[in-house]
């Protein structure tokens, strides 16, 4: 006769009657991340130290945050420094970064501000030390160069593919309008690689950490024209500048808008008799264009490279695109002389008085491109 199985008296598999039918849960899966809002929280100590270290913070910095997470990499600047300002936008991260300093000496020296970092107005800083969110990775690298009281570094996690185009140096396929726009505020550094598996839960790409120390004083251009000449420049960064600047119509079109606005807003009426208000309505209507485009842009994420040449009106920057369809303003409809004299005045800058005809955007460095704008500048050609 067989024998009957008999239960042990510990038998954890059979399990008690207060026993949960339902699977522990790890303590440390507090909430699902948001992955969407770039919820990859850093969870290698090892690299959260070596970040710290690398930003050679003193007792009295004051460091800004920006997306704290759980707090892993907070913590580890409170060791270092004065004060953190940490900024976040989910409501539950902000709760899980105070917890980890409540009932502690550090809780004095922690201040979060709640909300997206972007759009507030922050206060001053010394260093900023951030995991960035790739959706803001562009906004936020310019928002800190362009703040009122520059800080004296910023020690930023990107997308590799990101942080590569910040470093590109001319010739290079990576070398963008954002190279050159970072480098000319800032002098960039790559000081880290990161791997995906570092981070909780895992990006789709690899990080890598790079340093901006802003440059002071800063450069003397203004912002806007100097970005908008670049947009042409790098429409099609393979194509020479003779193509982008001569080969489109549109592009004239808006050179000529520019050199008319110019001239109406400082009293000069043209040899084709336009009125100095005629001119200003019209250019106004471009730059606001220009403007609206600027600001919807952000870094979308991963990040195609630009291989080959580009032809037709698909090669054109953004903001000259939204113009297709448009009636031609009142200045517009007599082509003329002023049309030819803007051509002139764009073939004697790129030809004549900077030699850049021939050479393409993605092999240009600054004092190439600062020298283009000067000329386009005592041309009476200014871009914003």
């Amino acid at each position: 006769m067989p024998k009957s199985m008999k239960r042990k008296r510990n038998d954890a598999t059979n399990g008690s009657p207060y026993a949960s039918s339902k699977p522990k849960s790890s303590p440390n899966n507090i909430f699902k991340m948001n992955t969407n809002l770039g919820q990859h929280v850093l969870k290698n100590p090892g690299v959260a130290q070596a970040i710290v270290d690398k930003a050679d913070l003193k007792q009295s910095d004051v460091v800004l945050e920006v997306g704290p997470g759980s707090g892993n990499l907070t913590v580890k600047i409170l060791e270092k420094a004065k004060r953190v300002i940490a900024v976040e936008l989910d409501p539950r991260m902000a709760a899980e970064v105070t917890k980890r300093v409540q009932g502690k000496p550090e809780a004095k020296r922690l201040e979060v501000l709640l909300g997206d970092v972007i759009k507030t107005e922050l206060p001053y800083f010394d260093v900023c030390i951030s995991n960035t969110p790739y959706q803001i990775s562009s906004p936020l690298t310019f928002k800190l160069l362009s703040l009122p009281r520059s800080p004296r570094c910023c020690i930023l996690t990107f997308q590799s593919e990101f942080a590569s185009r910040l470093t590109a140096l001319p010739g290079s396929p990576l070398y963008s309008r954002l190279s050159v726009n970072a480098q000319m505020y800032a002098h960039v550094t790559h000081i880290l690689k990161v791997g995906r598996n570092n981070f909780k839960p895992p990006p789709q790409v690899d990080s890598s950490v790079v340093r901006l120390v802003p440059k002071n004083p800063r450069p003397r251009i203004v912002f806007e024209e100097w970005d908008r000449m670049l947009r042409v420049c790098f429409g099609r960064k393979n194509r020479t500048l003779r193509a982008a600047w001569l080969g489109s119509r549109k592009v004239l079109d808006w050179v000529e808008g520019c050199w008319r606005g110019w001239r109406a807003i400082n009293g000069v009426i043209d040899d084709e008799g336009v009125e100095g208000g005629d001119a200003m309505e019209v250019e106004a209507a471009r730059v606001e264009d220009v403007v609206e485009e600027e600001e919807e842009e952000e870094w979308g994420g991963i990040m195609d490279v630009d291989h080959g040449d580009g032809d037709g009106e698909d090669d054109l920057p953004d903001f000259l695109k939204q113009e297709r369809g448009k009636a031609p303003g009142p200045t517009r409809k007599k082509k003329g002389k002023i049309s030819e004299l803007v051509r002139e005045k764009v073939r004697k800058v790129l030809e004549d008085d900077t030699d850049l005809a021939d050479r393409r955007a993605r092999t240009l460095d600054q004092n190439d491109f600062l020298r283009l704008l000067l000329c386009f500048n005592n041309a009476e050609i200014h871009f914003n």
